[in-house]
């Protein structure tokens, strides 16, 4: 039974025991978000905005390897093990997000 914090197989996801720091680390990115809306509108100098963009960069790539390895760790772990098609999926699925990573 799928549930917020489990997967379609029942599995709970790799990054639950780091969710509040994720939730924390997301919070911080969104009031940068905000803060640069902010310096747009405030027609600050353009370097600072690329300084703040490239700040904010940074934080969403942090979280998404944190989630990338949170998901290794686990999920695809935990599918290694048990074998079959969902180790094949899992594996793929994990290659296809770190290309997508890779390219952004």
């Amino acid at each position: 039974m799928t549930t917020p914090d489990t997967d379609a197989t029942g599995h709970a996801h790799g990054y639950i025991t780091a969710k509040d720091d994720y939730l924390k680390r997301l919070r911080r990115i969104e009031g940068q978000a905000r803060g640069l809306q902010r310096m747009v509108e405030e027609e600050k100098y353009c370097i600072d905005i690329l300084t703040q963009v490239s700040a904010m960069t940074k934080a969403l790539q942090a979280v998404a390897m944190g989630l990338l390895e949170d998901h290794i760790s686990h999920c695809v772990v935990d599918a290694a093990v048990a074998g079959g098609p969902e180790a094949e999926a899992k594996i793929k699925e994990a290659t296809d997000a770190i290309a997508r990573l890779v390219r952004s």
